[in-house]
């Protein structure tokens, strides 16, 4: 039995496998005897206090806000090391992914934008379908196993870091409360303590991961949203020990962090924000604009934007399809982009902090629904496409 667990979570697609039991068991609870409870844990609020100082906050929000910077820290060090010395480290092989990144933020923003134009609440979500869950999108693209060849997962998780980048940049800009000054104070002051850590070449972890807790903290009473704290302290982890070059404090750290993101975090996240009831939800509900403008941006909009802009980039020879990979290869990899699932959820909580039974919609709704189809979509494309000739 301790074998049979090990070889499962040793799998590419146990991650999704996850995040997708996550999701069910929480729709399954929120529509049980049970519902009354899930709401309760998730509503209670948890309080840290030291002195004076304590942040007090519904367990909802303690995952939203604290689980999920770890998430957005273990993306800046990913972002680091391929910047560095991975795929995005050779200029000639960033631009169809940033290509297709732009096109499959931009034209899904676009669609669900033009469907909620007239609708000052609505608006707000015009970023939820920009969103790619990169964990679930791998997951099923490793389902196909040797059917597609290993440069369309490349391009893949190329497109998923700018498509990163690119969330961090909308929440930083879009989604800010009012700021604090003295907040920001504080965090610009642990900025200037972790650039020194990382220009005296400190390559021990505990300084940087306690300035950055330090951090963490006064981003989160800034108004600014905390996990673009944890984004910016991966930035200053050292990529190499001057002393032991062969070893990469990034790359350690990423990897220490993997299994609790990918098995932990992100189902937890998961459990804890797609617990959709189902009652009362008819045919109003569905046909919200909210939820059809989601659905809109990540089914057809994903497609659009990134085949549309990466197309363009390879005809007029910016770019190149991946390699064994031709047109229709490159089309499902777009298909599977419309997964947003965690990333839009995230997004949405921030977009609808609000959200309960007074709103006429619930954006979780068509997330959900977009993401499936657009995952089941493009995992039969995929499917159908002949076995690469050598593997």
């Amino acid at each position: 039995m301790r074998d049979a667990w090990s070889d499962f979570f040793k799998l590419e697609s146990a991650g999704g496998i996850c995040l997708v039991a996550a999701a069910l068991l929480a729709m399954a609870v929120a529509n049980s005897p049970l519902a009354v409870f899930y709401d309760l844990i998730f509503s209670t609020t948890f309080e840290i206090r030291l002195g004076e100082f304590g942040i007090a906050k519904p367990l909802l929000l303690w995952v939203n806000d604290g689980f999920m910077a770890v998430f957005f820290f273990v993306v800046g060090l990913e972002l680091k090391r391929e910047v560095m010395e991975g795929e995005l480290s050779d200029p000639s092989k960033l631009s169809l992914p940033a290509f297709g990144a732009l096109g499959g933020m931009l034209v899904p923003a676009a669609i669900y934008a033009w469907i909620n134009w007239d609708d000052p609440m609505a608006i707000r979500g015009w970023a939820i379908p920009a969103a790619t869950d990169i964990a679930f999108a791998l997951g099923i693209l490793s389902l196909l196993g040797n059917r597609v060849p290993s440069s369309l997962k490349i391009f893949l998780v190329s497109l998923a870091i700018f498509d990163d980048l690119g969330a961090i940049i909308i929440i930083a800009i879009f989604y800010t409360a009012d700021v604090s000054l003295t907040a920001l104070a504080v965090a610009a002051v642990c900025l200037v303590v972790l650039l020194s850590l990382n220009r005296r070449r400190v390559t021990e972890l505990a300084p940087y991961l306690f300035v950055g807790l330090i951090m963490w903290t006064a981003v989160l009473k800034s108004g600014v949203h905390s996990t673009l704290a944890g984004v910016t302290l991966a930035f200053f982890i050292p990529m190499r020990d001057p002393a032991r070059p062969e070893r990469s404090p990034v790359r350690d750290l990423e990897h220490d962090l993997h299994t609790v993101v990918a098995f932990g975090i992100l189902p937890i996240f998961a459990f804890a924000n797609a617990g959709i009831s189902l009652a009362g939800i008819g045919m109003d509900a569905l046909l919200h604009t909210v939820p059809l403008g989601i659905i809109a941006g990540l089914v057809i909009g994903k497609q659009v934007g990134i085949v549309g802009f990466a197309g363009l980039a390879i005809l007029l020879g910016w770019a190149r399809l991946p390699r064994d990979a031709g047109w229709m290869g490159l089309y499902g990899t777009a298909l599977l982009c419309g997964v947003g699932f965690t990333m839009s959820l995230f997004i949405g909580s921030l977009a609808f902090p609000e959200a309960d039974a007074t709103l006429l919609f619930d954006e979780r709704v068509g997330i959900i629904l977009g993401s499936l189809m657009s995952g089941l979509a493009g995992y039969f494309v995929l499917r159908s496409l002949p076995r690469p000739k050598a593997q």
